[in-house]
């Protein structure tokens, strides 16, 4: 469903780019804020099954709404192809968006913590065999969509007007989801459920806020120290509720710096592989990846008698993806120079008029710049009144000699396409379900990104007459590339389209992106699997949901930080303080084992009550003798 959504809102709801993508990474941070809640009503009211049938529910429900919220025809009363009342279709999907944020967010912990529940104490090894599958069998399910979605999506349908099947693409998800939570159910009587412990969070909340409130009552000198802050809660709460809180305390607080990890995960993005490739690439690598890390690098790295824990694990993870994003800098800057031509102190400036076609940008010193004139025999000269930013390109658009348009170009277009108006009226063109509304009469559109290839295009305006072609051919886009379409009226009286290049494509080869991503998959089969692990085997047994939705709050705080700021060649430098941090903390975390805790604890409160039961079992009967 991600995979549609930034399209949805750009071309459905008709947000722009920005708006878009900052809605979508709201969404994906909420998503990773609710597994709190998730986890609160497993361990403390629902258990673990019986949450994750009552929010997937609520997924299930979520995904329909979308779905019904993308229909046209819901409010396309007048039958043109377009929504009347838009925000209907706004508010449907941003309910649907919170029911599946609530959902999503509910089950993840529950789920992974669930699956740990299956496996008994000295089954380790089975464990962590089943968080790399789980984790394996998600991104299998990524790489399906991003085959399975797109195809849906182009597919045509309505009841009144043909356009792209955003109702299909959202719709089957939501009947997926429907069919995953029946047969999970079916294999109920399979599970081992265990049933939660009481409102934990809430004698968590409180032993907490009476140990801080105790010490700060005894904070003289006079009072001896303690061990641990935890333990001026002794006076009130019993040792195993604080031995417990000991242990999620102490894995929280080593979660601290792991949010940078998502940050810079996230930024994969600017990775120069192609959107639309990148989640099919990451997909297939952790497919590939996560067996031959399970089944071959872990058992070697052991038979050569490293201790290899999964503190260490997640070092690494950290320390490769940071690598890859050194890697993705040195490559960045090899396009640079390929793209963009030592234009770094001038200004570049390519003219064009209907009848002229220039493919190369004209390079000038600002500074140096007096004027530029546009002259035709029998008009007069026009001087261009204009301010040009160094180090940026430019396109003047000449209409006639008094008539001209600068456009200034964005920083970075490749893979892209813009068109420019000549004609005396509006037109909107669609290219591969990407739509140019109303592009106003003697302007230009803005540039909009495209995988490379030939595309079709098609151009709407009631002044075209019937018997004009509407649908025309690019031609090839290579990575890199942009291009602007400049659309005219021939000599017959219908239109034809002149090409222009903007941007050369670059020449650097696509292979040496392969190291960046072979590099970050590793970093995150490596870190994510065994914090999934690490998380549920450090935890006490009725606070595993809680330390899962600890771990993925992480990836929420993450998200977060990319909306505030998003520079990537900064976020690897500083992934490798945080890596180098991280280590200093892992050095010094003692392991522990939760379960052998508990059982002291029990093997405790046994004795405690044997002895009890044998001191009245003892007195009875001489009470009787006597």
């Amino acid at each position: 469903m991600r995979a549609l959504l930034v399209l949805y809102f750009r071309n459905f709801i008709g947000w722009d780019d920005d708006l878009s993508t900052t809605i979508y990474h709201t969404f994906a941070a909420l998503c990773y804020l609710t597994p709190i809640l998730g986890a609160l009503i497993a361990d403390s009211w629902l258990g673990k099954f019986k949450t994750i049938i009552s929010l997937s529910i609520v997924y299930t429900i979520g995904q329909a709404v979308i779905s019904v919220s993308s229909i046209n025809d819901l409010t396309d009363h007048n039958h043109d192809g377009t929504p009347d009342v838009l925000p209907v279709h706004v508010a449907l999907s941003m309910i649907g968006l919170v029911l599946i944020a609530i959902g999503t967010g509910g089950i993840k912990p529950c789920v992974s913590a669930f699956g740990g529940d299956q496996f008994e104490e000295g089954q380790e090894k089975q464990r962590n065999r089943f968080f790399s599958i789980f984790y394996l069998a998600i991104n299998a399910g990524s790489l399906l969509s991003t085959i399975i979605t797109p195809t849906l999506r182009v597919q045509q349908c309505g009841i009144h007007s043909q356009q792209a099947c955003y109702p299909l693409a959202f719709g089957v998800p939501a009947a997926l989801m429907a069919v995953s939570l029946i047969v999970f159910v079916l294999g109920s009587t399979m599970y081992k459920k265990f049933q939660p412990q009481g409102n934990i969070m809430s004698k968590v909340a409180k032993c907490i806020g009476f140990a801080l409130k105790n010490r700060f009552r005894h904070r003289s000198k006079a009072f001896p120290k303690r061990e641990h802050w935890l333990d001026w809660a002794k006076e009130k709460y019993d040792e195993r509720l604080i031995s417990q809180i000991k242990m999620v305390v102490k894995v929280l607080f080593l979660y601290i710096p792991l949010p940078m990890f998502w940050a810079l995960f996230d930024q994969q993005g600017a990775i120069e592989i192609q959107p639309d490739q990148m989640q099919t690439v990451n997909a297939i690598l952790i497919v590939i990846m996560v067996p031959i890390m399970d089944a071959a690098v872990y058992p070697l790295i052991a038979k050569c008698g490293l201790n290899f824990t999964s503190l260490k694990k997640m070092t690494v993870g950290m320390f490769l993806a940071s690598m890859a994003f050194v890697a993705a800098a040195i490559v960045q800057v090899e396009i640079d120079v390929s793209v963009l031509l030592g234009s770094l102190a001038d200004s570049s400036l390519a003219p064009c008029s209907p009848h002229l076609q220039t493919n190369r940008f004209l390079t000038f010193d600002v500074d140096k710049l007096t004027s530029i004139n546009v002259s035709s025999p029998g008009s007069p000269v026009t001087t261009v009144a204009h301010s040009f930013e160094p180090g940026h390109r430019h396109t003047l658009l000449v209409w006639a000699p008094s008539h001209y348009l600068v456009i200034l170009h964005p920083v970075h277009v490749p893979c892209s396409r813009r068109f420019v108006n000549t004609l005396n009226e509006m037109l909107t063109i669609t290219m591969s379900g990407k739509v140019y509304e109303n592009i106003t009469s003697y302007n230009a559109s803005n540039y909009q990104f495209f995988p490379s290839g030939v595309k079709d295009y098609t151009i709407n305006s009631p002044e075209i007459a019937p018997n004009c072609p509407r649908d025309f051919k690019s031609s090839n886009l290579d990575f890199g590339s942009a291009y602007t379409y400049v659309i005219r009226r021939a000599s017959d009286g219908c239109l034809e389209v002149k090409e222009f290049e903007d941007i050369p494509p670059n020449t650097v080869n696509m292979a040496l992106q392969i190291p960046q991503y072979f590099l970050l998959t590793c970093g995150e089969v490596v870190f994510s699997v065994t914090g999934l692990e690490f998380s549920y085997s450090q935890a006490p047994s009725n606070m595993k949901s809680v330390l899962q939705a600890g771990w993925l709050l992480t990836v929420a705080v993450g998200n977060i930080i990319v909306l505030i700021w998003a520079e990537y060649v900064l976020f690897a430098s500083l992934l490798l303080v945080v890596c180098v941090i991280f280590a200093i903390m892992a050095w010094f975390y003692t392991y522990v084992n939760p379960a052998e805790i508990e059982a002291q604890f029990d093997e405790e409160e046994k004795k405690k009550s044997w002895g009890k039961d044998n001191l009245y079992h003892t007195l009875e009967p001489d009470s009787q003798t006597k």
